[in-house]
């Protein structure tokens, strides 16, 4: 785990133990509060470079790696090093292959906009999409996350509904080159 993951799963919990709000737009204020204090904005939402460094891109807030970015094979990590990530910090390399942040905004074709409230509730329990499906990978602290109380991950769901619907369709993981290089054994003569 990186340091940013150690610190977003640490307090992540914290802000579970404060009593979230009943009214359905309470609801969404509180889901918003979650998803800010969690820094969930740090990895799904790209970055842009600005007077002081990186800024969050406000047009494609929580839209994760942008579709129309290619990216290059990462480069070759040594000693402590884990994990690398792109500039917009929405794709990231490690010994699981590369991850790209998904898009959150409830877009129907490439967001959550198809997704129901169960089916975020069981993705962030069990760490696979949609609750059965392939494994959500490094560097989503999903066991954390999954720890919340019901009512918060609704929250933080009803809070992804209201967002704008940003189309950006998120390339499927890369797996890393160990698992796709050609193991067959060379004959010899």
């Amino acid at each position: 785990m990186t340091p940013k993951t150690w610190i977003v799963a640490l307090s992540l919990p914290l802000a579970a133990l404060a009593a979230p709000p009943s009214a359905p737009t309470s609801q969404v204020k509180w889901g918003e509060y979650l998803v800010n204090f969690g820094g969930c904005h740090d990895c799904h939402t790209p970055k842009k470079m600005g007077a002081k460094g990186p800024e969050l891109d406000s047009e494609r807030l929580l839209s994760g790696h942008p579709e129309q970015m290619q990216v290059t094979p990462a480069p070759a990590l040594q000693g402590p090093w884990m994990a690398a990530t792109v500039g917009t910090m929405t794709a990231w390399s490690g010994p699981w292959g590369i991850s790209y942040t998904a898009n959150l905004t409830p877009d129907r074709e490439t967001g959550l906009g198809a997704w129901t409230e169960q089916n975020f509730l069981d993705t962030m329990r069990t760490g696979r999409h949609m609750g059965r499906g392939r494994p959500i990978l490094p560097p989503m602290p999903w066991e954390m996350i999954g720890k919340l109380k019901d009512q918060d991950l609704k929250a933080i769901f009803a809070y992804l509904r209201t967002l704008p619907a940003v189309k950006n369709r998120i390339p499927q993981p890369t797996p890393p080159a160990s698992a796709t290089a050609d193991t067959t054994p060379v004959p010899t003569r």
